[in-house]
């Protein structure tokens, strides 16, 4: 930390014992080096300012990027409302550039679709949650640590039994549920032909359902104001339940850092699956005790993204349409072989991505499998603590991606499918390149 802060070990020491006060030089060290940590901390107006000046000075979707602390400070000193100014403008550029995702999103939509879909207003709320669910996250892991060690499914069943009287049976049958609970009976069916770890998953989110119901149902009703946005909330819940039962937090993210973060070994420490294993990584929000910062998602075969959560920049077009450049359009027709990519957003941030391609069975060979692939990511910066990134050589070419074709500013892609929302085409009749226009 010292050597980030570009400080002594000494200095650091005497500052987290109080008896150095915080200079503005470490002040806006700390806010550059560990924003998201940093976010939680509430100082003065004047150093407020200059974290966020510096944030405005150093986006890099600018062309000339300004990050000398003392030319900041001495701005911020003489000219105050000029930086008041800078940090306005840049606020509202970034609320420009959500205001272009959703329309994005309003052109992709059904235009005969009134208000917004209970699935969409479900995602939003736990992207308004950073994907963290306290007080279910907390109790999960004080729960698991009840259970019995050594075999988790005998361990889960168990608790069933005793607590709820719920017993486990197969399922037969050409087409059979992942899982059937039967609420008379307290009788839960499983698939036999589901591997161990969702047939894991499916016992924790049984229980989960039925040992968090004080939490999940008021929550899930408040939240929601439709009795589909209530039952898809609650399901959604129950399955963050499952995720951080089987993965308590502290433990998990101990061993993700450990780890590096590397997806195999926390899976078979854990014995859950390669997407249960990146979905639970999104969502280590913990306050004080955060994780490293990510983005998850899942795209299916025709390109539609069916998960996602970014605790990073990145942002993801809710109908599908994502850019074909990225690495996980690759990984859909790779099954189980794990592709890592540097990747350059139009703002100029860069992300390490992996992405994996997997298959689930379905049992039967009248019946199609399941595919599709996962990515998770995270920012360059943080490439020391993403085990994929040692693939990659440091600082090196970037791919450079977007969002989606309808808001992405780059006039020289030839992957794009069409031009950028409201941009003014040009057509030469005589001169054709990759795409048959361009735009400004």
């Amino acid at each position: 930390m010292s050597a980030d802060l570009s400080i002594s070990v000494s200095y650091l020491s005497q500052i987290e014992s109080g008896d150095r006060p915080l200079s503005k030089k470490v002040l806006a060290a700390l806010a550059a080096t560990y924003p998201t940590d940093w976010a939680m901390i509430e100082p003065e107006n004047e150093d407020t300012l200059l974290i966020q000046t510096i944030e405005a000075c150093s986006d890099p979707s600018a062309l000339d990027t300004c990050s000398d602390r003392q030319d900041l400070q001495k701005l911020i000193r003489q000219q105050p409302q000029i930086a008041r100014r800078i940090v306005a403008l840049h606020q509202a550029y970034r609320r420009t550039q959500e205001q272009l995702r959703v329309l994005d999103d309003q052109i992709e939509a059904s235009p005969s679709a009134v208000g917004r879909l209970p699935w969409d207003q479900v995602r939003d709320w736990f992207h308004s949650q950073q994907n963290y669910i306290d007080a279910i996250d907390r109790e999960a892991e004080r729960f698991a640590h009840e259970l019995q060690a050594g075999n988790r499914i005998a361990a889960l069943q168990d608790r069933l039994a005793n607590r709820f009287g719920v017993s486990i049976q197969t399922l037969e049958g050409d087409d059979v549920p992942l899982r059937a609970y039967d609420t008379a009976t307290r009788t839960l069916g499983l698939d036999p032909a589901q591997p161990s770890e969702t047939t894991l998953f499916q016992l924790a989110y049984q229980l989960g359902r039925l040992e968090f119901a004080e939490l999940i149902n008021p929550l899930a009703h408040s939240a929601m104001d439709s009795d589909a946005g209530r039952m898809l909330l609650s399901v959604g819940l129950a399955n963050y339940a499952a995720g951080a039962l089987l993965m308590p937090y502290s433990a998990f993210r101990n061993s993700a850092q450990e780890f590096r973060h590397d997806i195999d070994r926390l899976r078979q420490r854990f014995s859950t699956s390669f997407e249960q294993t990146c979905h639970r990584l999104s969502t280590l929000q913990r306050p004080g005790m955060n994780g490293l910062p990510v983005f998850f998602c899942r795209v299916d075969m025709a390109g539609n993204i069916t998960k996602r959560h970014s605790a990073t920049a990145v942002q993801f077009a809710q109908f599908g349409g994502a850019c074909p450049l990225w690495v996980v359009h690759e990984a859909v027709a790779i099954p189980d072989r794990i592709l890592v990519q540097l990747g350059e957003m139009p703002d100029g941030g860069r992300y390490v991505s992996m992405a994996k391609g997997l298959v689930k069975p379905s049992g039967s060979y009248d019946r199609q499998p399941r595919r599709y692939a996962v990515a998770l990511g995270c920012e360059e910066q943080h490439a020391a603590a993403f085990v994929y990134a040692d693939a990659l050589r440091p600082g090196g070419t970037a791919t450079r991606i977007g969002t989606s074709c309808r808001i992405c500013p780059r006039s020289d892609c030839e992957q794009r499918a069409f031009p950028p929302a409201a941009s003014d085409i040009q057509i030469d009749p005589d001169r054709r390149k990759a795409i048959p226009y361009h735009f400004r």
